[in-house]
């Protein structure tokens, strides 16, 4: 190396020596930990100065809640709820394992701690300032702190309050009185504060004989109340609570509260069925439930509507509410025998009625009571809705410009091959329903098969226009069951809908195509809010002539077809009649200009657990099928809510028939043809009177009372090859009285 270099070499090292010097001089190991200890101390000033200013507060509003006020749509109040469903009961009346699962689940160090948790509130601290949402690690002193003093709000400084005030709170009280406040000020769920509610809402009993896995499940539910209620919960949700329930028990064996021998023996404690609480008699308890479910829709918290302080208008009619339970009352209570007939006390009503101008529930009917049967039936979704569907397949294929398998475009006046169990055509899935009664009509149009509701014809149609078409109709006018098969038998209705659901598909169809989202709430405030509601009226789902079509359509099935007992001659309706497979269930949905309103009946046993059966027998007579009982309850609060009746009429601009083809059916019916009188190819479609006297004949009025006659026996499988492939009647009753058989068909 040069002498050149050599200098270059010690000028470079000597640079660097100066600066690594004062870098080190700079963050030398006794700097750092000065300043480390220096920003401790002057951290633990500003807690102690904090720790000197928070005192401990009186009790927050929300531990002394108050009650909800609910009111009719021209705000009369229809019902007050609260003053908050809870019951403060002391330590002493809580078993002592019941009292551990508590600790067990939310903070196992109870006994032993300071009242906080200065790690799990570090960490939910800086997960709340660095917008993570809600975050655990709270103490059970803490938590008491949160529910009795302070509120729920997710804020840096309300968890340094409860820090402080949980530091004071835990010097004060003893740990007994802070686990006693915590149970008792907690939310359960199902509108329950503390353990003494909870015990009675989940298992019927008061909080004294809970056992220690009855315990464990509600101490499990306080992490999400919602979720984790049993009877409502996801198979997500049900999986996971029972997780908990079993992290619940295995720490209480951790700590030695709980023998593992007693821990192996114990079963998960399914809780019982919600049920109304004192003061939700009649109808009140179903109108309140659909209301607080569908601000709970809206993003309210059920938590929050339980705190209190709420008013809550309904869009109810008082006047149209009261009409609907007088006409169960009188068209179905009144007819049956609950106490000495079987078949009869499985008998469920329901109902919707629906604005179709605004989208308002102005009534609803959900039972014989909501004490006495807490399931809404005007909202449940576990039946079928049967030939209620059918329009919506008329419907998908008009809208979908559709042609039979030889190349017809569909529309009312188009013919199909009514023969019964006879094969659908260009379906890869089987599908050979059964007409009512075995009943084979020839050619018959499309009009007289929906006013006979003729299934051959309807499962036909659901293939020519495409049951994946079929069904995306159906979900665009409202249908809730995204997960229904896409197969010929979805034209039976094989799907689950409640009446709620079928209420905003008809009046969508009421409402020349507009969506219609039923809605029951009118304005929801809160002493700090106003809920924002949507509109129940959306946008244009289907052409109005499509709508416009199917109402025409409609029209026949009430003016002489199954749906007749609906038709009191005082004012325009339209509706469908609906009988599921066995029998389960029975429909009517229909609507006026003004009103559309949808009825079913449902059979649920009255044993342990429930299930569908069948309604055939009801009042000691034959099927209860969609044109008996539900189209005269129909009619008669119809007829009511209308003040005796309407001139209006419906505007309708509807599709005409195209002129006929000299063309067979879209299947070849049998060769030997019943001299029903097929129309002359060069005539324009129309409607025939059936020689024979069928229930489309059946004048327009009420029923007129006959005399008694034998029950017609139910009718088979239906020749299905699919699961639930319903049946369906032509009949449904004529608005003839159940058990009074219908003239005898003559040739066809």
């Amino acid at each position: 190396m040069g002498r050149a270099e050599a200098r270059r070499a010690r000028k470079h090292g000597a640079r660097r020596a100066a600066k690594k010097g004062g870098t080190g001089r700079l963050f030398t190991p006794k700097k750092l930990l000065g300043t480390f200890f220096g920003l401790c101390l002057l951290a633990m000033g500003g807690f102690f100065a904090v720790y000197l200013l928070v005192p401990v507060p009186t009790a927050n509003a929300d531990a002394q809640m108050q009650s909800n006020v609910y009111k009719y749509g021209d705000g009369k109040i229809l019902a007050r709820t609260g003053e908050v469903n809870r019951e403060i009961v002391g330590l002493e009346q809580i078993p002592k394992d019941v009292q551990r699962t508590f600790v067990a689940a939310e903070n196992k160090s109870f006994y032993k701690d300071s009242g906080v948790d200065i790690k799990g509130t570090a960490r939910g601290l800086f997960n709340t300032l660095a917008g993570k949402g809600k975050q655990g690690g709270s103490t059970i002193t803490q938590q008491y702190v949160k529910n009795y003093y302070l509120n729920q709000d997710q804020t840096a400084t309300r968890k340094l309050k409860e820090l402080v005030i949980a530091l004071k709170v835990d010097r004060k009280m003893d740990k007994n009185e802070i686990l006693a406040g915590y149970i008792n000020t907690s939310y359960y769920g199902r509108l329950a504060y503390g353990v003494q509610a909870a015990a009675q809402a989940y298992y019927g009993v008061d909080a004294d004989k809970l056992n220690v896995a009855q315990g464990a499940y509600l101490a499990a539910l306080l992490q999400a109340p919602s979720q984790y209620d049993w009877a409502v919960a996801s198979d997500t949700g049900k999986a996971l609570v029972t997780e908990r329930w079993n992290y619940v028990l295995d720490n209480m064996v951790e700590e030695h509260w709980l023998d593992a021998s007693v821990r192996q023996g114990l079963k998960f404690p399914v809780p019982r069925e919600p049920r109304a609480a004192p003061g939700m008699e009649g109808q009140t308890g179903y109108l309140v439930e659909a209301a607080n479910n569908e601000l709970a829709r809206q993003g309210v918290d059920k938590a929050d509507i339980a705190a209190g302080g709420w008013t809550i208008t309904l869009n109810i009619d008082e006047k149209r509410q009261k009409a609907l339970v007088a006409s169960v009352d009188e068209q179905l209570e009144d007819k049956i025998d609950r106490k000495k007939n079987t078949t009869d006390a499985t008998v469920q009503a329901g109902a919707t009625s629906v604005d179709p101008k605004t989208g308002r529930v102005v009534a609803l009917y959900g039972g014989v009571g909501a004490t006495r049967h807490w399931i809404s039936n005007a909202t449940r979704s576990d039946y079928q809705p049967a030939s209620t569907f059918k329009p919506i397949v008329l419907a998908s294929a008009l809208e979908n410009g559709s042609e039979t398998q030889d190349g017809r475009k569909i529309d009312i006046g188009t013919e199909y091959d009514g023969t019964s169990k006879r094969p659908v055509e260009g379906s890869d899935t089987p599908f050979a329903p059964e007409n009512e009664d075995d009943h084979d009509y020839g050619d018959v149009d499309v009009r007289k098969a929906m006013a006979d509701s003729v299934n051959s014809v309807f499962a036909q149609m659901v293939v020519d226009v495409g049951p994946g078409k079929v069904k995306r109709t159906a979900l665009g006018l409202g249908m809730p069951d995204k997960n229904f098969p896409e197969r010929p038998a979805i034209t039976l209705g094989t799907m689950n809908a409640s009446t709620w659901d079928m209420a905003g598909v008809y009046a969508t169809l009421d409402n020349h195509g507009r969506k219609v989202t039923p809605t029951i709430v009118k304005s929801a405030e809160h002493r700090d809010r106003v809920v924002k509601l949507p509109d129940p009226i959306g946008k244009q789902v289907i052409s109005r002539e499509t709508a416009d079509t199917v109402t025409r359509v409609l029209q026949g099935v009430v003016d002489r077809g199954s749906g007749a007992a609906a038709n009191t001659s005082a004012y325009d309706a339209a509706g469908k009649t609906g009988t599921s497979e066995k029998n389960m269930s029975a429909w009517f949905a229909g609507y006026t200009p003004q009103l559309t309103t949808v009825v079913a009946l449902f059979g649920e046993s009255t044993e342990e657990g429930g299930g569908q059966v069948t309604l055939t027998g009801t009042a000691n007579s034959g099927r209860a099928n969609g044109g008996g009982f539900p189209a005269r309850i129909w009619a008669s609060y119809t007829l009511a809510a209308l003040n005796g009746g309407s001139d209006a009429t419906f505007d309708l601009d509807a599709m005409e028939p195209a002129p006929k083809k000299p063309s067979r059916s879209p299947v070849e019916s049998a060769p030997e043809q019943t001299p029903s009188g097929e129309p002359s190819p060069s005539a324009p479609a129309q409607e025939t009177p059936d020689p024979a006297g069928t229930p489309s004949e059946t004048p327009p009025g009420p029923p007129q009372e006959t005399p008694p006659a034998t029950a017609p026996t139910e009718p088979g499988g239906g020749g299905s090859t699919e699961p639930g492939g319903g049946q369906e009647s032509p009949d449904e009753g004529g608005g003839r009285p159940i058990g009074i058989p219908r003239p005898t068909r003559g040739p066809r």
